[in-house]
């Protein structure tokens, strides 16, 4: 009953709320970084920034469906990118964009 109502609460606490823009997707990992990557970029996903864990990436799906290509891609599983804060890199931006991190 334990284990039953803790699975619960991780499921609940890592769902991705409705109208979000942005999302954390877990593709298999046993996948380079490199592969997660082309599979994002093949369900027409803008990646935000990557992770510590190579299979793990944060991304703008695309409004259209953007989930469900996602899942086809490949994507185990999307997420609030808020339950995996931890997971990210001191120095994880992509080189684009304005970091105030740095000022």
């Amino acid at each position: 009953m334990l284990i039953a109502s803790w699975i619960a609460v991780a499921m609940l606490s890592l769902q991705v709320r409705a109208g979000s823009d942005v999302v954390a997707v877990a593709f298999p990992p046993w996948w380079r970084a490199e592969r997660a990557l082309l599979a994002a970029a093949s369900a027409n996903a803008s990646i935000v920034r990557m992770t510590a864990i190579p299979a793990l990436l944060v991304v703008r799906p695309d409004r259209d469906g953007g989930l469900r290509r996602l899942y086809e891609a490949g994507a185990l599983l999307t997420m609030d990118p808020q339950a995996i804060a931890g997971c990210f890199k001191a120095d994880d931006d992509l080189g684009v964009g304005n970091d105030l991190r740095r000022r």
